[in-house]
């Protein structure tokens, strides 16, 4: 998009993490945030700091995975802010479990917010995307959408999933006034995976500490976002390892397995 000032963008998942960081850099860029969330605290909090930044926020709790709620969302979205010119499918969730141990009411909540949600923002939000001048859509994957990951079958097959929609997207509207950007970030500091059921008190609260201490700040992928939206990039990576990984499943796709399953093992020693 040659221009990002007086825009409309709504961002899901923004009550916080990547959402909240995209948030206030699109603010920062010059536009109106519509802030989706279904954490009504959350998602309130993020639009008060879009409004300090001097631009009009509005709140709208969601739950992305309802067909329903999401089939409503444009219409309030216009309706406070009059158009909808970006719009960042955000919201994720994980459960980090060993597919064995995976129930199957979890894996279908992994794919409503995951797969589903991106699917509902679209939709909906196409008709009213295809009548601005420029618009564009960013679909949130991952890492784990570019090569397995263990404890992550349910996130991988929905990023995996995003991936392939959003390419497929991305053809169906080229020579139009929407442009589609698949996001890819490699470990960031958000609440995924902390949020995650069976956290608490296992390796996996371990791990998510060790993100936490370690892991780039979610403004790293706020940034590239704006950046791609700017220029109509298809793909962002974010991160050496997740482009290390992108390198991996094209180049050696065994080998690439291996060492994810030799990694894993390794850091579960340590954790326990």
């Amino acid at each position: 998009m040659k221009r990002l000032e007086g825009r409309v963008a709504v961002v899901t998942g923004g009550g916080s993490g990547i959402g909240r960081a995209t948030s206030e850099r699109l603010a920062a860029a010059g536009c109106d945030v519509a802030v989706v969330d279904i954490d009504p605290v959350g998602a309130e909090e993020t639009a008060g700091r879009v409004r300090q930044s001097g631009r009009h926020a509005s709140v709208h709790v969601a739950d992305v995975a309802s067909k329903e709620r999401m089939s409503a969302l444009p219409g309030e979205v216009i309706a406070a802010h009059g158009r909808v010119d970006v719009l960042v499918n955000n919201a994720g969730v994980t459960v980090a479990q060993l597919f064995r141990d995976h129930t199957l009411e979890e894996f279908e909540w992994v794919v409503g917010v995951n797969l589903w949600g991106v699917v509902h923002g679209c939709k909906f939000f196409l008709p009213h995307l295809l009548k601005r001048d420029e618009a564009h859509i960013v679909n949130i994957s991952s890492m784990a959408g570019l090569l397995g990951l263990p404890m992550q079958s349910s996130y991988c097959a929905t990023k995996f999933a995003v991936r392939g929609f959003s390419e497929s997207l991305a053809a169906e509207l080229r020579g139009s006034s929407v442009g589609v950007t698949a996001v890819f970030p490699g470990a960031i500091r958000t609440k995924v995976l902390s949020s995650s059921p069976h956290a608490e008190g296992s390796t996996v609260e371990q791990l998510a500490g060790l993100l936490e201490r370690h892991a780039r700040p979610p403004e790293a992928v706020a940034n590239r976002i704006v950046s791609a939206i700017r220029k109509k990039q298809p793909r962002v990576i974010v991160g050496a390892e997740a482009h290390l990984t992108g390198w991996l499943s094209r180049t050696s796709p065994g080998a690439a397995g291996s060492l994810i399953a030799w990694g894993f093992e390794k850091a579960r020693a340590r954790l326990r």
